[in-house]
């Protein structure tokens, strides 16, 4: 006998998605993530526009990652021109990341996420439970808003980045004015533990994970030359700029999202492939949540990645706390950008945002106009693997109802944290 069970509107999540699944008997024969959002044209929107205008206009992808946006855009485009730019403009811009990641994951993990841990139906309902955990919530995510704005100008959609730094260089008293405010979190981030300590995490996709992140050329996580991809046990390394071997997109029919698949196999991006390829790095605070909270590498319950979103959101904290007091201690300096001639170039950049790795590519013209451009969101590659682990579920989950399971299914498309509207791009009809 066949049936389908079928997600109309997976909700809490950003964007228009729904969910699939077809049985023939216990057999699986069909698992597919339907984005139906429309078509969104950022790559031809560029094209023919001087280089200085298409960060603006990248930044509009995603207000959550448009920080994120911005800076990889100048990155493909520095590494494409040869624009070197200074330590302290390095510094500021992880900073720019680590108020993003603060953001992000407070937001999803909190709001998004821990309903479904709890048995809510939404934040709504949670904060009439746990109404510290909602207030606690909502002051890291202007922690991270805080942190953005002070670096990038505006909290979303920022101003002041450009090529080879920055429009105007933050100020002394605003960095100690954001120090205050980062040592406060601190102590949400202890909050954070007790609260998620108490939360059971359902392992209902038991399922090895294959993770993709950046290694890390910095004391932080999140910028790099080298892609890393765990396959059992093994690490593939692939250059940024030959990214296209990785993320080797094709369209499906039922989405308006490109896959990707590495070697014909899916992969996942985001805060727990991250802590995966390069947990290493990751102590403090931030460690000791790792530890309380159980979080096991290599991973086989995807549904953790909400547990590595509050890992990676408390060792931002941290961090954010000691780039800003470096850059007290060593004295923030107005620096003008460095300087560049437009020619005629190609180059590519990756950073890992949110909810994972980034890329970027142009093509420039002699006179500096956009030829072409590339952009691949972490959304757009944890499609497949999405689908991979909601197959992997409904095979460990025999005889379970399928209310139940529909339920099980949107758990696991929400903990990728996936932003639906930045995973449409435009595409071409195969011939």
């Amino acid at each position: 006998m066949t049936r389908t069970i079928t997600v109309d509107h997976l909700a809490r999540v950003e964007g228009h998605g729904g969910i699939t699944v077809v049985l023939d008997g216990n057999q699986v024969s069909e698992v597919q993530f339907d984005i139906f959002e429309g078509i969104r044209l950022f790559e031809g929107l560029v094209r023919g526009r001087s280089m200085e205008d298409v960060t603006g206009i990248v930044s509009r992808i995603c207000a959550i990652c448009s920080h994120g946006h911005s800076i990889t855009s100048l990155l493909a485009l520095e590494n494409a021109l040869g624009v070197p730019v200074t330590q302290q403009t390095r510094l500021l811009r992880e900073l720019a990341y680590h108020g993003s990641n603060i953001e992000s994951h407070a937001l999803h993990v909190f709001f998004l996420a821990l309903p479904d841990l709890v048995g809510h139906p939404s934040v709504v309902s949670l904060a009439g439970v746990m109404p510290d955990a909602v207030r606690m919530a909502l002051r890291l995510k202007k922690l991270g808003n805080t942190i953005q704005e002070v670096v990038g100008g505006r909290a979303v959609h920022p101003v002041n980045y450009v090529i080879g730094g920055f429009g105007r260089v933050p100020g002394t008293d605003e960095l100690v004015a954001l120090k205050k405010e980062i040592t406060a979190g601190l102590a949400d981030c202890e909050r954070t533990m007790e609260v998620l300590g108490t939360v059971n995490v359902p392992s209902i996709a038991r399922e090895p994970v294959r993770c993709a992140a950046l290694l890390p050329e910095d004391e932080g996580l999140f910028f790099g030359n080298t892609i890393l991809i765990s396959d059992r046990g093994s690490v593939v390394r692939i250059p940024v700029r030959d990214y296209r071997t990785l993320t080797n997109e094709h369209c499906v029919a039922y989405s308006h999202a490109k896959h990707s698949e590495h070697d014909n196999k899916s992969y996942m991006v985001g805060a727990l492939a991250r802590l995966t390829l390069n947990g290493d790095r990751v102590d403090g605070m931030a460690r000791k949540a790792w530890e309380k909270l159980g979080l096991a590498v290599p991973p086989v319950n995807i549904v953790m990645n909400n547990i590595a979103q509050a890992v990676e959101m408390i060792y931002s904290v941290e961090r954010s706390l000691r780039i800003v007091n470096r850059l007290i201690a060593e004295g923030i300096r107005e620096e003008a950008p460095a300087d560049y001639r437009p020619h005629a170039c190609a180059g590519a950049a990756a950073t890992e945002v949110p909810r994972g790795t980034l890329f970027y590519s142009y093509e420039l013209d002699d006179q500096g106009r956009v030829l072409s451009a590339d952009v691949i969101t972490p959304t757009a590659q944890n499609l497949s693997n999405a689908e991979d682990q909601m197959r992997a579920v409904v095979k460990q989950s025999v005889g379970v109802s399928d209310g139940l399971l529909a339920q099980w299914l949107q758990i696991v498309a929400r903990a990728y944290d996936p932003c639906i509207s930045c995973s449409v791009h435009v595409i071409r009809t195969a011939e």
